[in-house]
């Protein structure tokens, strides 16, 4: 089989951006690595050309008959208005190992400092909520006992018997006073004596075993080892959590309109699950509307993306080698713009709600389709995110976006409407699935590619070919062996 690619005119396509959430003052942040597939320049006929390359897929199946093949075709010509500036970095996250053995000294000393303040936290009730004020009881039976008092005092007909009556209530204030005390100091003693709490923070029991390991490192990385600052971010996230009702929110009906906002699809190449944002969604007025008219509105939408967060994030492995982060997809492809006020205040009351209590689940956040005006909404952003969050970020124009994709993504687990070969699986499309692996292939203009498909018996080939971007002919031989 052989594809040929002719160049095509040079085409912009403009997509407006919208935020994405996912995280964290911690994790859900910019200069972040644009690892956009850069340009290649390619000799044509004794010139440097430089051509924006857009990936074209086909993918080339071997389940015994099955055949896949994907292609790639090089664009013709550099697109003459490049899309304007998105944002860049220099420096590329890459994820650190949860294994203990694995630590550094200091980062070893640190998790064990913070192990110590858990425990002592969780033995003294400090996670537990706070029971009411000793100060408080007192000046009510105080308050109480000085009521009783002023009324028998404005009873009573002779000086002498009301003298008598306000010493009796005094001394009664005291005795009760005292038995409060006492009463407290008993209640105090038990407390102490019980057993310590059991705290859980994504379904992961705190120091119950290596999982909580992995849980604290998060917090650990999240600020930059500071065992003070870490401790101060876990109590604040559980009270967090015991304040939006968390463990209520996951089993909460909040419906199904934004489904096709956020949905999960498929692994990256290292095995992160991918969760794909589609902003564009939103371009639909009603549902922009029904989503971000009003705050109630606004955070019923916060409530429902938690909710999805919290349970992705219980379905990850938190065991010292396994994936306990997710891949994240933003396209901005048609997004509401920045002039969309009600979309900007969700945006932030969610960053902050994720940055602050979802530290370290971003594996990568690559934005797709990003637009030129992208840079202003990123500028404006880019002050509440932290440095260590900026460098998990990836952005791609959208010419260069499918091949973006494919960088950290293999072809069979991308969805269609990115270019990929991923469908669901259905009795109109039998023959391939997501586990069926694909091969890409690069076609530069006015060039051609073969694929041969070596056949040793009798057989039904069956192959898919999708090309992303740009025009690619093809046909099919058979060429019989000797």
């Amino acid at each position: 089989m052989a594809e040929e690619s002719s160049p095509p005119p040079p085409v912009l396509e403009q997509a407006p951006p919208s935020p994405a959430m996912e995280k964290d003052k911690e994790d859900l942040a910019h200069p972040a690595p644009v690892e956009e597939a850069e340009s290649q320049a390619v000799k044509e006929k004794e010139e440097h050309i430089h051509l924006p390359r857009e990936k074209n897929e086909v993918t080339e199946k071997s389940a015994a008959t099955n055949e896949e093949v994907a292609v790639v075709p090089e664009s013709g010509k550099e697109k003459q208005v490049e899309e304007k500036k998105v944002p860049q970095t220099l420096v590329s996250f890459k994820e650190e190992s949860n294994a203990v053995a694995d630590l550094s000294d200091i980062e070893g000393r640190a998790l064990e400092e913070l192990k110590q303040l858990v425990q002592e936290a969780l033995s003294s009730h400090q996670f537990s909520s706070a029971p009411p004020k000793k100060e408080e009881k007192q000046s009510a039976s105080v308050i109480q006992e000085t009521s009783k008092t002023e009324a028998l005092v404005s009873d009573s007909d002779v000086g002498t018997e009301m003298k008598q009556s306000a010493e009796t209530q005094e001394s009664k204030v005291e005795k009760t006073t005292e038995k409060e005390s006492q009463e407290v100091a008993k209640e105090e003693q038990k407390v102490a004596s019980s057993s310590p709490d059991e705290v859980t923070i994504w379904g992961i029991p705190l120091l119950k075993d290596d999982r909580s390991d992995v849980v604290l490192l998060k917090f650990l990385r999240a600020r930059d080892f500071k065992v003070k600052d870490a401790f101060v971010m876990i109590k604040n996230t559980i009270q967090w959590r015991r304040d939006f009702k968390i463990d209520e929110l996951i089993d909460e009906d909040l419906g199904d309109d934004l489904e096709k906002v956020v949905f999960m699809h498929g692994y990256d190449r290292e095995g992160h699950p991918v969760c794909y944002n589609v902003y564009g969604e939103f371009q639909n007025k009603e549902l922009y509307q029904k989503t971000f008219s009003d705050e109630e509105k606004r955070s019923k939408f916060l409530r429902w993306r938690i909710q999805f967060l919290e349970r992705s994030i219980r379905k990850l492995d938190f065991s010292p080698g396994g994936i306990s982060t997710i891949f994240q997809v933003n396209d901005l492809k048609n997004a509401p713009g920045p002039g969309k006020k009600e979309l900007r205040l969700a945006t932030k009351q969610a960053l902050f709600s994720l940055q602050d209590n979802y530290p370290e689940f971003v594996a990568k956040q690559v934005f797709i389709n990003v637009p030129w005006w992208y840079l202003a909404f990123y500028t404006m952003m880019s002050p509440f995110m932290t440095q260590r969050t900026k460098s998990k970020f990836v952005y791609a124009s959208p010419s260069k976006s499918a091949e973006t994709l494919f960088k950290y993504i293999s072809p069979e687990q991308v969805p269609i409407q990115y270019g990929g070969l991923s469908v669901d699986y259905c009795d109109c499309n039998p023959e391939f699935t997501i586990a069926d692996p694909a091969t890409d292939i690069t076609v530069k203009p006015a060039t051609k590619q073969t694929v041969e498909i070596i056949i040793y018996e009798k057989c039904i080939l069956v192959w898919e070919l999708r090309v992303v971007g740009w025009e690619v002919s093809y046909s099919a031989e058979f060429m019989p062996g000797s």
